[in-house]
């Protein structure tokens, strides 16, 4: 599955250090109890709305995840999770954020990420990756605004077709997000400041959006403005035609440029990736 920063209705350190947050309303700590593991897999079931047998990650791989020095955090209003993260150890001093999903407030979604980078910095990761739908308009601003992150790889079709209640049977088209968390650009987004793209004057628009129908522009120029749906969740419920359009237009115009070496360097106005080619 993939970080999913929206809303329903949204191991031990081995250092020993207390990584947990807090804020006014919310305390975000790292789970150890199988009861824990638990509640996250409620939590998931809700956000996405799996079917009991499809669930990606269940409470007994929390625990084998958190027994082998992964991480797993929940969010807490008092004693009710609200949010949860889980992640998992790669390769080159990467830790990969396979879920995040949130059902409480806005800025839930944020402090998770904040805790989790800080817990990576403690174990010596120096970058973050995660996977996430590139048509989903408010995550790509979340990530690469909010956050910092950048794409680095657009994975067509990642996880095969999909029948959980967000993506109602859609072809899982995802992009590979990059966290390099000693940027200073990410540093920058930690303390909210967000990072806007510069945009030159004679960017081109490669995909607009009009009235929820993708219509393709020009890919010729420098730097490419690429649009994503206004809401595309809405849109899978309401016309699977438009929402399929979408998908292959993004997978051709994001997709292509991505395969052909260019580079997304953010995301503008909360509409537009900003991709940049590098010859």
């Amino acid at each position: 599955m993939e970080e999913h920063i929206g809303y329903a209705g949204a191991v031990p350190g081995s250092t020993g250090v207390d990584h947990s947050t807090s804020t006014t309303s919310t305390m975000i700590r790292e789970l150890h109890a199988y009861e824990e593991f638990e509640q996250v897999d409620e939590l998931f079931g809700r956000i996405w709305g799996f079917e009991p047998d499809s669930r990606p990650i269940t409470a007994g791989l929390m625990r084998a995840l958190t027994h082998a020095g992964n991480y797993v955090s929940g969010a807490f209003h008092g004693d009710r999770m609200v949010g949860a993260s889980v992640g998992f150890f790669g390769q080159d001093s990467t830790l990969h954020s396979q879920n995040t999903g949130v059902a409480g407030g806005r800025g839930i979604g944020f402090e998770l990420k904040r805790h989790q980078r800080l817990w990576a910095l403690d174990h010596g990761i120096s970058r973050i990756t995660w996977t996430y739908d590139p048509l989903v308009r408010r995550n790509a601003h979340f990530n690469l605004t909010k956050l910092g992150a950048l794409p680095v790889e657009y994975l067509p079709d990642f996880y095969g077709v999909m029948a959980d209640a967000i993506n109602h049977g859609d072809e899982s088209d995802r992009v590979l997000a990059a966290w390099p968390l000693t940027d200073p650009r990410v540093e920058a987004a930690g303390r909210g400041v967000p990072y806007l793209p510069p945009v030159p004057e004679d960017a081109v628009v490669g995909l607009a959006d009009d009235g929820d129908r993708p219509v393709e522009g020009r890919t010729d120029g420098r730097v490419v403005l690429v649009a994503v749906p206004e809401d595309i969740e809405r849109l899978r419920g309401e016309d699977a035609g438009a929402a399929k359009a979408w998908r292959h237009a993004v997978r051709d115009v994001l997709g292509g440029l991505m395969g052909e070496g260019a580079t997304v360097t953010g995301f503008h106005r909360k509409t537009y990736y900003v991709v940049e080619r590098n010859t």
